[in-house]
């Protein structure tokens, strides 16, 4: 399959596959380290470009994202970058108007309110065209990369997008989707279901375009328990899974390692290693010790340092991160934040967290 008349492009060779091969569970000569969020405003350059335009403008300019992309790198020694780019481009591809308000947040001015709104959503099969923009802007790094570091997608879960289009933008409590699935339980599993009819394709369009890793964000896990979460979160994870793999072996696309990001979902640790994905990100309320008693070897597990932590002192920060290290071990495990870095860190902080995953996972590796 191409995307948007992308595919089997010529890419420059690969130079450092460390995350990758830690992805796939493969030995490493350190444990590769990347940041969530790690293209974002902590960096003034970041503003700088993001000045001219309004973010969803920004997400649809793939020369924008791309060089959004790069900035981090050129800072830091990261082990891969994520593209730029939001989670909520696939609502607004389903057909609902979707704006990023400044201090606010993202809003939607007519959210999904009865189970007759879900007649407003286009058909999901139609997603990838509305979407080449992302496509493109995904070739366009991978090409400017220059076999530096492998290049993560991404999309959002079809719970935590669900939420968004029903709430209509963030929300503290998530009381009007809840009140989806306990009232309308039979529209909300058709939404769900219209979600991942839209991710699969995307998410393989987005490796057709050059996206060597997925990561799948389930950011409002914790607002569901064990029970909801089994129910109307769990089993579409798996899908997508199940069925971006099995499309991109129809296609004739290289396997691609698969990140499942469940924020505040430790009660399902055990079942979102047994999901169909390679890595588990875990957030920082998770022991890495207990995390990995309970997931077992057959996962790596990706996190999960506090973002808060970079306040502290260069010293401190080296300090937790050897602790860190030292509880997850060299196996199966790539270093990242418990969540995305915050827009007043200092750069410089964030680059004592690279400079001491690198050198601590060294010198683990000698003893």
């Amino acid at each position: 399959m191409e995307a948007n008349g992308l595919g089997s492009q010529n890419f420059p060779e690969l130079k450092n596959d460390t995350f990758l091969r830690a992805a796939w569970g493969e030995e490493t000569d350190y444990t590769p380290v990347w940041c969530m969020r790690q293209a974002g405003r902590y960096l003034p350059e970041f503003r700088e470009t993001r000045a001219t335009q309004d973010f969803f403008s920004t997400c649809r300019s793939p020369e924008a994202c791309c060089e959004l992309t790069l900035q981090p790198l050129r800072r830091f020694p990261l082990d891969a970058a994520i593209i730029f780019s939001d989670i909520l481009v696939v609502p607004q591809a389903l057909g609902m108007e979707v704006t990023m308000v400044p201090g606010k947040g993202p809003s939607f001015p007519e959210p999904l309110r009865e189970e007759r709104d879900l007649e407003r959503l286009r058909d999901p099969e139609v997603v990838t065209s509305e979407l080449g923009y992302v496509f493109q802007a995904i070739t366009l790094t991978r090409q400017q990369l220059a076999g530096r570091v492998p290049l993560i997608g991404f999309a959002g879960a079809p719970w935590t997008l669900m939420t968004y289009m029903v709430e209509g933008g963030s929300s503290s409590t998530m009381a009007q989707s809840k009140r989806w699935l306990y009232q309308r339980p039979q529209a909300s599993h058709q939404l769900l279901r219209i979600l991942t009819d839209a991710l699969v394709p995307y998410l393989v369009g987005q490796v057709a375009a050059g996206a060597q890793a997925l990561q799948l964000f389930e950011s409002h896990a914790g607002h569901l328990g064990p029970q909801l979460f089994n129910k109307f979160a769990l089993p579409y994870i798996r899908d997508v899974a199940k069925r971006v793999k099995a499309r991109l072996q129809e296609a004739g696309l290289a396997p691609v390692p698969m990140i499942i990001f469940a924020k505040d979902g430790h009660f399902a640790l055990e079942e979102l290693a047994q999901a169909g994905y390679e890595v588990v990100g875990l957030d920082w309320t998770v022991a890495p010790k207990k995390a990995r008693e309970r997931v077992g070897k057959s996962v790596t597990l990706q996190g999960n340092l506090d973002p808060c932590a970079l306040y502290a002192s260069e010293e401190e920060i080296g300090r937790l991160v050897q602790q860190m290290l030292d509880d997850f071990g060299p196996k199966r495990y790539i270093a990242n934040l418990g969540h995305g870095l915050y827009p007043d860190m200092d750069p410089e902080h964030v680059g004592a967290f690279v400079d001491a995953v690198h050198r601590h996972s060294r010198l683990l590796r000698q003893n």
